[in-house]
């Protein structure tokens, strides 16, 4: 792409920590990057990944869905790798998260072409995992299509909460962009999650109204990482760009090209 952004000003709703490959992007083409966190990831030392700590041995498989579940599990697990089973294969939804990993030293046995828990689904249709001991660290507020249709083929499915996907304890950010929304004063926002679309109407309340207007018709432009991302906000009537990849880099360049 060869046009510039001249300075208009794009919106990244992602947790701060994941915010800065999409902030070097948007500055790459000469825009202005609006970084306001909609949402928050909070590491956490929870009963259930301790068990699943203490099972490492047992594991024929672990999913990784995100880089925060391998921060998770590498803080609280100290000694993670001398405790997993050297025949245990790691599958991760998409190349950050295994990026994640092989800077541990480990390796990924499965990534799908589609980063998404379908993709993930899908490509454990090579593999017989009937009886197969799965462990999923992962947030608890994440759909459960992927362990109940592990389940459903057999599997034994250990989900770990291995950190929280909450609303950001200040909020004044959030408020202030969504008045800059409904005044029209950005170009576009962009989402990464359906909970980073969520908690920004929450956020709205009685806004609500105004911001689905300003978003749906298109005066600010919306760009969603996926099509789980881009079905959240088609509950609030708003037609997001999405990208055929689903990483930050391909939906800021999906976002650029119609601007």
């Amino acid at each position: 792409m060869s046009k510039t952004l001249n300075g208009e000003v794009i919106a990244i709703t992602r947790p701060i920590e994941r915010s800065k490959y999409a902030v070097d992007i948007v500055k790459e083409f000469g825009g202005v990057p609006l970084v306001v966190p909609t949402l928050e990831l909070k590491l956490t030392c929870t009963e259930s990944l301790m068990e699943l700590c203490q099972n490492l041995n047992t594991l024929d498989w672990l999913i990784f869905t995100s880089p925060a579940s391998v921060e998770s599990i590498f803080k609280f697990c100290p000694d993670f790798k001398e405790k997993l089973n050297p025949e245990c294969k790691i599958a991760v939804i998409g190349p950050k998260t295994g990026n994640s990993i092989e800077s541990k030293g480990l390796s990924v046995e499965m990534m799908p072409e589609e980063y998404t828990a379908e993709g993930l689904l899908d490509s454990f249709k090579e593999f017989d995992i009937k009886e197969k001991n799965i462990g999923i660290p992962r947030t608890l507020s994440a759909r459960k299509v992927l362990p109940d249709e592990l389940i459903s083929r057999g599997a034994n499915v250990f989900v770990a909460e291995a950190y929280q996907s909450i609303i950001p304890e200040k909020t004044s950010l959030i408020n202030d962009l969504i008045k800059k929304i409904i005044d029209k004063e950005i170009t576009a926002i962009t989402f990464t999650s359906p909970l980073t679309v969520e908690n920004l109407f929450n956020i709205a309340e009685e806004r609500q109204k105004d911001l689905k207007n300003v978003l749906s018709q298109k005066d600010v432009l919306v760009a969603a990482i996926g099509p789980i991302t881009g079905n959240k906000l088609q509950e609030y009537g708003i037609d997001a760009l999405i990208p055929e990849k689903y990483t930050v880099q391909d939906m800021m360049l999906k976002l650029f090209d119609n601007m």
